[in-house]
């Protein structure tokens, strides 16, 4: 995967986990909603101008932004959580983390 697909999927990451939308956070950091969405997409980068607000809307630094490495594909992702599911066992406390964590995600 390019960097600029990578950079791109990391800040639509963090702008879905800060609850802005494309509209809210592209007013935020002054660039327009159809750039942002280019940038999200992976067709653009995003200026240093741009990643420096983008830094300061999410509060975060720019080493968390660019640390893509932990990033994998879905079916990847499906796999690994099965297997740690697997090796969990029938640990109640352990399992009820996972069960309340996945319906707290299931809210949004």
């Amino acid at each position: 995967m390019s960097i600029k697909k990578e950079l791109g999927k990391q800040i639509k990451r963090f702008r879905i986990a800060k609850g802005y939308t494309q509209e809210e956070l592209s007013e935020k950091i002054d660039i327009s909603q159809r750039a942002l969405s280019s940038i999200e997409l992976g067709n653009n980068f995003a200026t240093a101008e741009t990643i420096d607000k983008l830094l300061k809307a999410f509060g975060i630094t720019s080493e968390e932004l660019f640390a893509t490495n932990h990033l994998k594909e879905t079916p990847v992702l499906l796999k690994m959580i099965e297997r740690n599911i697997s090796e969990i066992g029938d640990n109640p406390e352990k399992l009820e983390i996972i069960y309340n964590l996945t319906k707290s995600l299931n809210k949004k």
